[in-house]
C-alpha cells in the first residue's frame, strides 16, 4: 500500500470515527428519506449517519441486501423494514466507532419493527473477503513482532478470505452503498467493483448512490486527504463511474437519479450525487432457440452491453440467454419478444454466435413449411377497420 493510500484511509477512518461521536454536516448532502421508515430509528443513528442518496427505495421484500460502508446503520435499518422478516440485511464498515453505534441500536430497531434481520460486520469494502474481526482476534493470539510474523499475518489473511469470507461468493441479491465508494483509494477502485460483482447472485443488482465529478480532479486535489475524506478528491467522473460497472462485468447499467445542482464546486469542478443501478447475469453460454426481439424505440438505434446493435423495428436473432435478459428489468418495456412456433428444448439447442448481430427471418420462428391461411382475427374493435 502506498503512502498516499495509507494517508487517505487513515484520514477517512479518523474523520468518520469523529463523525460517529458528533454530527459533522460537511460529510453529507441533504437527503429526504421516507419518514415512515425513520420513525423507528433512534435519533443518534439518524444524526450521525452520512450519505448523498437513498438506495433503499429501490429494494423489494424478501431480498438479501449488503450495505457497503454502513456507518451507524441508517440505510440498513430502513432496508430491514423494506425487505421485511423474510429478507436479510448485512452492513459492512471498517470504523469501530460507527459499528459500535450501529450494533448498540440494532436491538432497539428490531424490537420496534418486530423482527431482527440486520447484522453488522467489520471489513474494508474493497476487500469483502477479509473479516477484520477474525483477523484482529488471530493477531491478538499471535501478534506481529518481526518480519516472519508479518508474513504469517499476510498468509493468515489469505486463509481467512478462503475459509471464512466476510461475504461469500454469490450470496446477496442487492448491494447498496450511500456515498462511500468515492472514499476508496483510486488504486483499489477496480478491486472494489469486482468485489461487488463477486458477492452478488446471478440476476442480482447493485444500487449505488455516490458523488461524481463532471471533470477529473487534478493531482493536487487527489493528494489532499482532507478533501478525500470529505467525498471530493476520490470521486470518479460521471463517465468513469458508469464505466467502472461495465468493466467489472455488469449489464443494464442506468442512472436512476442525478442531482441537477452540484453538492459542492471546487476549483470549477462540480461534484454531485447520482444513483446508479447495474445488474449481474449476462455471463454464460449462448444457445440458439430461434427466438427474436424487436426494439420498439424511441431511438433509431441502440447498442447493448454485448455490442448487439439493433435498429428500431428490426426483428433480431438473439440467443436464449439474451432473450431472457431482455424480458427482465431494465430492458423489458423496450422490446417485443417473438418465440418460435415450435419450441426448441434447451438440451437440444445448438451454440449461438453472440459475437454477431443478425436479423431473424420470420420463417425461422414460424417454420419453413408454415403456409397457414386464417380468417380475420377479432383484433379490430369499435368499427376501426
Amino acid at each position: 500500500m502506498s503512502t498516499l493510500s495509507l494517508n487517505v484511509e487513515s484520514a477517512t477512518k479518523e474523520r468518520y470515527a469523529s463523525g460517529a461521536q458528533a454530527r459533522e454536516a460537511a460529510l453529507c448532502c441533504p437527503v429526504d428519506y421516507d419518514p415512515q421508515y425513520l420513525k423507528v430509528i433512534p435519533q443518534e443513528v439518524i444524526e450521525r449517519d452520512y450519505g448523498c442518496g437513498d438506495p433503499s427505495q429501490y429494494l423489494q421484500p424478501g431480498e438479501t441486501v449488503l450495505d457497503l460502508g454502513s456507518g451507524t446503520g441508517k440505510i440498513c435499518f430502513i432496508a430491514a423494514q423494506v425487505v421485511g422478516p423474510t429478507g436479510k440485511v448485512i452492513g459492512v464498515d471498517m470504523t469501530d466507532e460507527m459499528l459500535e453505534v450501529a450494533r448498540r441500536n440494532a436491538p432497539t430497531v428490531a424490537e420496534r419493527i418486530g423482527h431482527a434481520n440486520v447484522e453488522f460486520r467489520k471489513g474494508r469494502i474493497q476487500d469483502l473477503g477479509l473479516d477484520l474481526e477474525r483477523l484482529d482476534a488471530a493477531l491478538r493470539e499471535r501478534p506481529i513482532t518481526d518480519a516472519a510474523s508479518f508474513l504469517r499475518a499476510d498468509e493468515l489473511a489469505a486463509e481467512l478470505r478462503l475459509k471464512h469470507p466476510l461475504v461469500a461468493d454469490e450470496s446477496v441479491d442487492v448491494v447498496v452503498s450511500n456515498c462511500v465508494l468515492n472514499l476508496v483509494d483510486s488504486r483499489a477502485k477496480g478491486q472494489l467493483f469486482e468485489e461487488i460483482f463477486r458477492v452478488l447472485r446471478k440476476g442480482g443488482r447493485a444500487v449505488i448512490s455516490d458523488i461524481v465529478s463532471d471533470e477529473a480532479s487534478p493531482e493536487h486535489l487527489q493528494n489532499d486527504p482532507e478533501l478525500w475524506s470529505g467525498c471530493i478528491s476520490g470521486a470518479l467522473t460521471e463517465e468513469g463511474f458508469l464505466q467502472a460497472f461495465e468493466q467489472a462485468g455488469f449489464h443494464g447499467i442506468r442512472l436512476l437519479k442525478r442531482d441537477a445542482e452540484p453538492w459542492q464546486t471546487v476549483e470549477g469542478i462540480e461534484f454531485r450525487s447520482v444513483t446508479v443501478e447495474a445488474f449481474k447475469g449476462k455471463q454464460g453460454p449462448c444457445f440458439e432457440r430461434n427466438q427474436a426481439v424487436i426494439y420498439k424505440g424511441p431511438f433509431k438505434e441502440v447498442v447493448d452491453d454485448d455490442n448487439h446493435r439493433m435498429e428500431r423495428g428490426g426483428r433480431y436473432a438473439v440467443c436464449d440467454k439474451t432473450f431472457n435478459l431482455y424480458r427482465k428489468a431494465p430492458y423489458a418495456e423496450h422490446f417485443e419478444f417473438i418465440e418460435p412456433r415450435e419450441p426448441i428444448a434447451l438440451e437440444n439447442a445448438r451454440p449461438f454466435d453472440c459475437s454477431r448481430t443478425a436479423l431473424r427471418h420470420p420463417k425461422e420462428t414460424k417454420g419453413q413449411d408454415y403456409i397457414v391461411t386464417t380468417e380475420a382475427s377479432s383484433c379490430c374493435k369499435d368499427g376501426c377497420c
